[in-house]
């Protein structure tokens, strides 16, 4: 897992805007918002207004202005931060029911404040941090080319950061400069020059000046280390640069960068195998000149070095190294640039994303990727290309971005077609599409037009970590606050009572009447993975609340599209729960389902993604758009436990079968479960000591749960084995001769919320897993004692059909 970014940029033309205007504008925005009592048209004006502030300070422009005007700078940052905290008592005002907003205006609200939270986000967070940045790599008195390549670089440090996602245990960032003005004979020069130029394998720091270009690396390669280390290290390295300095004195020069974030695959980590690499072989290093960056693995890199008779270094054992060497050979048997990079892809065998630069096209950045395991995206910003290996490392810059095709061959119709695509990228005409120049593999030209242009439905704000040092434990963190927005507005004061309230687009008019004629009698429950596990909690709400009126089936989509459909399925609602709305299986079923008469809606994370498309109506978690970046998918989970549980009560209330005091007394815990999972989250540092007794001296383990705690020893389960790759039994408490005890295994039992008889019994279950020499850790009430645990973790009681949720917050914390 490997990140690319490179960044090719023209000289900017735009005169840089002035700070009044702008401080004048988020005027406007703050006036809107201070003291909002629910106009939509007042938060529409807000946006706007911000809009137009983030959209003049992009580029090269907007850091010279923030640059140049401090004083601008600080109240810009001044009236972003009033926005910010006005932002939030509105959302307060929301979430107490006291803005009197609801149903389909409760979507139009939300989805307008995201775009004033990603405005000012934008402002704060990407147009003065990278400013600021900026300055403090160019320094004072910088010329307007040191501005421009320091610009370059700080957007490929940014997006670096966030690629390490990706990988981590090495780095890279390589400068090809150009009209630098620099005389290699000048002996200070020499002297900067001499030993980086004597470096054999490219190190960090190593120089070289082909074609009387400036070609500058600086890596970084640590098995062990945290997330931004990395870029610590080559951000300075190039603050300090003496060299790099001097030749952008010149205010002709520009810049082409190439970076790279690698998690080894093959060869060891270290410098040497630190990508970018350089085209010089062993006792050669006079051929045509080339850099290049690999995402995924060359299988035939072995083959290809024998073949073509390369000369590798010794401790240079990465497969990327014969990518800028084949390059190279190319270029020297006289073949033009475009030609040797694609006929140097075309022999690669394996899934592949490459980035690569050349002294003879100093202009330009070559792209190729083929097969699905590895993704190009190709950003067009104000006067700049910005690539990267997933949307995430160029939002920062724009959200319009060409994505390349590794799977589809030109001509689909041949057989054995050559699959992959080339893009060259050209500074002259960089951020427009008539700078992209895109080929197949087999040299099939394929223009590229606005039409194949996407834009991100994300921002740097949902895939910031913040001050949290892994992005599980910020997520594990986000959890309350998606929980809460999930429940916003939906909750409305009937008198004494709490009901639930959702709109049209959730349950429209038409299928309330059919619910109420009695017309469905089936609920099929969807999702996979940790969605599936969700709809577990729905369905067992929901038997409580029809008490047997329909029959209700929580089952993995790919269950319900193998076994479970009908010809005739006009009496099921399928509820299907997806947190991307882009799961395969998921989505394929509710298309069968919906062609054989079922009504559908969807429990979902993203706005306009296809399950939305998909379905006749929608449930969107948190405010729409939430977005995970941990592998191990966990405030999607909460969110939809509380999307669900207001489902079933709808659903429930339709049907005539819901018990308006029960329902209460439901939601009331609702609301107030966010406070219970809080306490659970503060009381981490405990965990942690528990988790570090016990667990590293058992090899086997178990998860096991029963009512609604076998929800949460699923989910559990599931995470534990995603972070800690090891296989784990789970079942129902009393089950246990489907627990191998005899490996005296750690076992999380989750009690959350048992009290008398079924406490009792778990006691009893828990006394023999401690006779066999297990490690019982049990999770439970405050109240409620279990003598022979070998470690009680005690939540807070809320209600017996949502107690569960603690013990899955607990076995969270317990994997991270």
């Amino acid at each position: 897992m490997c990140g690319i970014i490179g960044v090719v940029r023209r000289r900017s033309t735009r005169v840089p805007p002035e700070a009044g205007p702008l401080v004048a504008g988020l005027d406007i925005a703050l006036a809107r918002i201070d003291g909002w009592r629910g106009s939509l048209d007042d938060l529409q004006v807000a946006a706007a207004a911000v809009e137009l502030v983030d959209a003049a300070l992009r580029g090269v422009p907007g850091v010279r202005t923030l640059l140049t005007d401090r004083l601008g700078a600080v109240a810009i940052e001044h009236r972003v931060d009033a926005i910010t905290d006005s932002l939030a008592t509105a959302e307060a005002a929301l979430d107490a029911g006291e803005a009197g907003v609801s149903g389909a205006d409760l979507e139009a609200v939300n989805a307008v404040l995201l775009r004033i939270k990603d405005a000012t986000w934008a402002v704060r967070n990407d147009r003065l941090r990278n400013a600021r940045a900026v300055g403090d790599l160019a320094g004072t008195d910088a010329g307007i080319a040191a501005i421009e390549a320091f610009t370059s670089v700080q957007v490929s440090l940014s997006a670096l950061d966030r690629l390490e996602v990706r990988g981590r245990d090495s780095a890279g960032l390589h400068l090809l400069v150009r009209d630098h003005a620099l005389d290699f004979t000048d002996p200070a020069v020499v002297g900067l020059l001499s030993r980086r130029a004597a470096d054999p394998l490219f190190e960090d720091g190593a120089a070289r000046t082909p074609d009387g270009l400036l070609s500058l690396v600086y890596k970084a390669a640590a098995e062990i280390g945290e997330l931004g280390d990395n870029t610590r290290h080559l951000r300075s390295a190039i603050r300090d640069d003496e060299l790099l300095h001097l030749a952008l004195s010149n205010d002709a020069a520009e810049v082409i960068v190439l970076g790279h974030t690698r998690w080894a695959s093959v060869g060891i980590i270290s410098e040497p195998n630190a990508h970018p690499l350089n085209s010089e072989e062993l006792g050669r290093a006079d051929g045509p000149y080339v850099v290049g960056a690999l995402n995924g693995d060359v299988d035939n890199y072995a083959d290809l070095t024998v073949l073509e008779s390369l000369s590798v270094p010794a401790e240079i054992t990465t497969d990327a190294k014969v990518i800028p060497m084949l390059v190279s050979h190319h270029l020297g048997a006289g073949t033009a640039a475009t030609e040797s990079f694609r006929a140097t892809v075309a022999t690669l065998e394996g899934s592949v994303a490459i980035g690569a630069s050349a002294a003879a096209a100093p202009d330009q950045l070559f792209l190729a990727l083929r097969g699905s395991g590895q993704a190009l995206y190709v950003g067009l910003a104000e006067d700049a290309f910005v690539i990267a290996s997933e949307p995430y490392g160029l939002v920062e810059e724009t959200s319009t971005y060409l994505r390349l095709d590794g799977e589809t061959p030109a001509d689909a119709s041949r057989a054995g077609a050559t699959r992959g695509q080339i893009v060259v990228v050209d500074t002259a005409r960089a951020g427009t599409v008539d700078g992209l120049e895109r080929l197949a593999y087999d040299g099939t030209r394929l223009p590229v037009v606005e039409a194949d242009l996407q834009h991100a439905q994300i921002t740097t704000r949902d895939i910031d970590r913040g001050s949290s040092p892994h992005f599980l434990l910020k997520e594990i963190s986000e959890a309350l606050a998606s929980f809460r927005k999930t429940l916003r507005g939906k909750i409305v004061e009937d008198g004494a009572r709490l009901r639930v309230a959702l709109g049209p687009d959730t349950l429209p008019d038409a299928f309330r009447s059919r619910l109420a004629a009695g017309e469905i009698t089936r609920v099929a429950i969807i999702g996979q993975g940790t969605a599936a596990v969700a709809g577990r909690s729905l369905a067992a709400i929901l038997r409580v609340a029809v008490d047997g009126r329909v029959l209700v089936e929580p089952m993995l989509a790919t269950e319900l599209s193998g076994f479970g459909l009908r010809d005739d399925m006009r009496d099921t609602l399928v509820i299907a729960i997806s947190q991307s709305g882009t799961t395969t299986d998921t989505n394929r079923t509710v298309d069968v389902a919906r062609d054989r008469g079922a009504f559908v809606v969807a429990i979902v994370n993203r706005r306009n993604s296809d399950l939305v498309d998909k379905s006749d109506g929608v449930l969107f978690t948190s405010d729409g758009r939430d977005v995970e970046m941990s592998v191990a998918s966990t405030k999607a989970f909460y969110a939809q436990i509380a999307a669900g549980a207001l489902l079933a009560l709808a659903v429930a209330d339709g049907l005539g079968a819901l018990d308006p005091a029960w329902a209460h007394e439901l939601l009331q815990s609702l609301r107030e479960l966010p406070d219970a999972m809080r306490d659970v989250i503060e009381r981490r540092g405990g965990l942690a000591d528990v988790v570090q007794r016990h667990v590293l001296s058992r090899r086997y383990w178990a998860v096991v749960g029963n009512g609604a705690n076998a929800i949460a020893a699923n989910e559990i389960r599931i995470k534990l084995s995603e972070l800690c790759y090891k296989a784990i039994a789970c079942d129902v408490t009393e089950d246990k001769k489907h627990i191998d005890l005899s490996s005296e295994p750690l076992i999380i039992v989750c009690a959350a919320g048992l009290v008398g008889s079924n406490a009792d019994d778990v006691g009893k279950e828990v006394a023999i897993f401690r006779a066999h020499r297990a490690a019982p850790i049990v999770i439970a009430n405050d109240a409620t004692r279990y003598p022979a645990a070998l470690e009680t973790l005690t939540v807070r009681a809320v209600h017996p059909e949502l107690d569960f949720v603690l013990a899955t917050v607990v076995g969270h914390l317990f994997g991270y």
